[in-house]
């Protein structure tokens, strides 16, 4: 009898014994994405963002929320597109954020 642990419960997922650790570069990765959004002003600015209407936000409608400066929440984003987890498009004068569903996806994948 198969321990339930073991058992693949996506058919088009690569089987993993449970003592098979990550990659190195997964690990890594994750890592870097998991400090990232360890911090609770990135933090909220993914749910903000993943919480739009349009799925994006531009940084002139994040700063009044938060009660913090626009150059103090473009840090915070640029920290947040460095580790792969938003995308910024600047329009005119503006910079517009949207998630990367996938990064967030492996994110959420780690908890069961």
């Amino acid at each position: 009898m198969q321990h339930a642990a073991a058992q693949r419960t996506d058919p088009d997922e690569p089987s993993r014994s449970a003592t098979e650790p990550l990659s190195r570069s997964e690990a890594e990765r994750l890592a870097c994405a998991l400090k990232t959004v360890a911090d609770p002003t990135r933090l909220q600015l993914l749910t903000m963002i993943s919480r739009s209407a349009s799925g994006e936000a531009c940084v002139c409608d994040l700063t009044a929320p938060l009660g913090l400066t626009q150059p103090t929440v473009s840090h915070h984003l640029k920290i947040l597109v460095e580790a792969g987890l938003l995308t910024r498009e600047k329009r005119g004068k503006w910079a517009w954020y949207a998630l990367v569903p996938e990064h967030l996806e492996a994110l959420r994948g780690l908890i069961p």
